[in-house]
């Protein structure tokens, strides 16, 4: 049985081992294991069996209803699958990332708008107070989230901010014994939903000496006066993740409702982004490998001048670089993902795996809409929610360009250029 703290376990084991080799360069460290470790597909036979029969059979309807289901989402909790990545004193599993993604690949290839949920909820929602908060914010907040109670929600983008983090206009000003909430929020995943615990945002909170701007981080409860969640925005794909514009207009929090230090709210930010990409990667690579196997399942069903399309070379190359790029991608994914659980730098890796990774969900998608043909084009198939699925991957969790530019630095630095 899948039980709390055992993969976490099996990373202890390693530890003990001498060097490992990468990259063509050997370190001092654990080794590198290509096979899952026994928990992690323990874990994710279970996010299989629940995906088969609470997402899958459901998943178009959500889609063609735009409604994100709460339940389901509950459900997960009850599994204690909404906590993998929060310790266990907090209601967690502390699975680490490599079992996270085993998990994201099972729930990701059934439907990717509630993946993209959990993903959020899991990740940039839930590792800023595990990172940063007090004991008191975590027994109170980081607990019903881990615990799956709750869902939460991080609001970083603006309608004029994005890739430019620190160009948010969202402002923290002292009032009292507490702080004075003013701004915008845009695109802001979980906010909205009936289970919704609260947002964590980031504000500005004033500016330095040099002229530079000071951040916070807030946690704001919903309910809260002055704290407004806009209605559900139309996207092209996503359709069953809720989404929203958020509002904060002289919206009072309390002085312990901050997370962290004042004035280091951008940083911390950037801290847990590299594993937020992590998860994103993982979405992106389970979207590819379904992508891949709706494409050679329909191909050797169909038939064309008396033959299946698995008969044609045309096709039959098509699926071989759709596997081999899926598998390429699996490889960086599962690369950052051990990076990380082993305490290694992984920000490179990570940023690596998020780019390749979905840019392959897209090809993968869109050859697989071409071997579907006519019936890919149609909103009952399977594949046309995974193509409307696939383009975000490419711009959430920073854009692809952010990503290239984060690859170049690290190799920039590397070189001593």
């Amino acid at each position: 049985m899948l039980t709390r703290g055992g993969i976490t376990q099996y990373y202890t084991d390693c530890s003990k081992k001498q060097a490992f080799t990468l990259n063509g360069l050997r370190q001092d460290g654990p080794d590198m294991d290509l096979e899952l470790p026994g928990e992690a597909i323990e874990l994710q036979k279970l996010c299989r069996d629940f995906a088969a029969t609470e997402i899958e059979p459901h998943a178009e309807s959500w889609s063609e209803q735009e409604r994100f289901p709460a339940e389901v989402f509950l459900k997960m909790g009850e599994l204690d699958l909404t906590g993998l990545l929060i310790p266990e004193e907090y209601g967690g599993t502390d699975a680490g990332f490599v079992a996270y993604v085993a998990a994201m690949e099972a729930i990701g290839a059934a439907d990717q708008s509630f993946a993209a949920a959990w993903n959020a909820h899991s990740t940039i929602a839930s590792l800023p107070l595990a990172a940063f908060g007090t004991d008191e914010q975590k027994q109170k907040w980081l607990t019903p989230l881990a615990s799956g109670t709750h869902i939460g929600a991080f609001g970083l983008t603006e309608p004029t901010a994005g890739s430019d983090a620190a160009g948010i206009r969202t402002s923290a000003r002292r009032d009292s014994d507490g702080w004075l909430i003013n701004g915008t929020k845009m695109f802001i995943t979980n906010a909205g939903t009936e289970v919704s615990l609260g947002v964590t945002i980031l504000a500005a909170t004033g500016t330095n000496p040099d002229g530079s701007k000071r951040f916070g981080t807030f946690f704001i409860p919903t309910g809260t006066p002055g704290y407004t969640a806009g209605s559900k925005l139309k996207k092209i794909g996503w359709h069953a993740m809720d989404s929203r514009e958020l509002v904060f207009d002289n919206c009072w929090i309390p002085a312990e409702n901050l997370i962290g230090e004042e004035g280091n709210g951008l940083r911390q930010f950037l801290d847990v982004l590299d594993g937020g990409r992590i998860s994103v990667a993982a979405l992106a690579l389970s979207l590819a490998q379904r992508a891949l196997d709706l494409a050679a399942t329909h191909a050797g069903q169909r038939e064309q001048f008396g033959r299946p399309l698995t008969a044609f070379q045309a096709i039959q190359h098509k699926l071989a670089d759709m596997a081999t790029e899926v598998e390429a991608a699996r490889a960086l994914v599962y690369r950052a993902a051990w990076l990380a659980d082993n305490g290694r730098p992984f920000g490179q890796a990570a940023a690596m795996a998020k780019l390749y990774a979905s840019e392959v969900a897209n090809r993968a998608a869109s050859e697989s809409v071409q071997i579907h043909g006519g019936y890919g084009y149609m909103r009952e198939s399977t594949i046309s929610r995974f193509y409307a699925d696939a383009k975000i991957l490419e711009i959430g969790e920073g854009t692809n360009e952010i990503q290239r530019n984060v690859i170049a630095r690290h190799v920039i630095r590397a070189a001593g250029a």
